[in-house]
């Protein structure tokens, strides 16, 4: 079913020359939720209402897809042919950040001048995961969280992110006693252990990989292969890995940004 999203303000905003539409709600510390392939579809806006309700101002930037849309296979392949010829995002190439990523940096630092606190949150979802890791170069982000982060697609020890950039986003991890968690499914062809591999040994012991069992995910999805932790492949129940994730990541937004 689609999603209207009418409890979010459908916000045009501009940075670097760009305008992208985001979708914002709530009270509090800012945290920028990046979304999945296809898009913002229902799984992706009922994980930014719990981060609402949790107490955090929702920053939703519309990256691809059609907003609200509920996904499918065939939105998939569409959303994913669009990107692969879309100058904002690398998806195959070396380790270096997509350019949209800063967009979304110049978005974390609004989010702070509008919203205060002790900074921003960052989450970002498979084909968006390790953006999150990217906005680690805006000082103001200080909870940053990959689910699944799945880029580049054809290198599984990829990290998305320059060896000097690496280093700097480690040197804030340690300077300023920051942690960053991550998520993936044990059997996730997309984001293989290789990846968390390759992160840990870029960022050290500041980064909090957490690996679930493929029998954790949702069966009955639109994937055969368990993937996505928060949305789609989540289970909505009391002792269940995918909902100990997300109360996990909603416990660590507070920690870090309300103290």
């Amino acid at each position: 079913m689609h999603d209207s999203l009418s409890d979010f303000t459908a916000r045009e905003l501009t940075f670097e020359g760009t305008r992208k539409r985001v979708y914002v709600a709530g009270a509090g510390p800012a945290v920028v939720i990046m979304t999945e392939v296809p898009g913002i579809t229902p799984d992706v806006a009922r994980f930014a209402r719990w981060v609402r309700e949790a107490g955090f101002t929702v920053y939703l930037p519309s990256l691809f897809g059609t907003d609200g849309a509920p996904p499918s296979r065939g939105r998939m392949l569409a959303t994913v042919a669009r990107v692969c010829v879309s100058e904002e995002f690398r998806i195959l190439g070396s380790d270096a950040a997509s350019p949209v990523t800063s967009w979304l940096r110049a978005l974390a630092k609004h989010a702070f001048g509008e919203c205060g606190g002790r900074g921003v949150g960052a989450i970002g979802m498979c084909l968006t995961g390790n953006f999150a890791l990217s906005l680690m170069l805006e000082p103001r982000v200080v909870a940053p969280v990959l689910c699944q982060p799945s880029l580049p697609f054809a290198r599984p020890r990829g990290i998305h992110l320059s060896a000097p950039d690496a280093a700097r986003v480690r040197a804030r991890l340690e300077e300023e006693d920051l942690t960053m968690l991550a998520y993936r499914f044990e059997g996730d062809p997309m984001c293989r252990a290789e990846r968390f591999q390759a992160l840990a040994e870029a960022l050290g012991p500041r980064f909090c990989p957490r690996t679930l069992p493929d029998s954790a995910a949702k069966p009955g999805t639109d994937m055969n292969r368990a993937h996505s932790v928060v949305t789609r492949h989540l289970i909505d129940a009391a002792g269940e890995p995918t909902r100990a994730a997300v109360d996990e990541i909603l416990a660590f937004f507070s920690t870090r940004l309300h103290g």
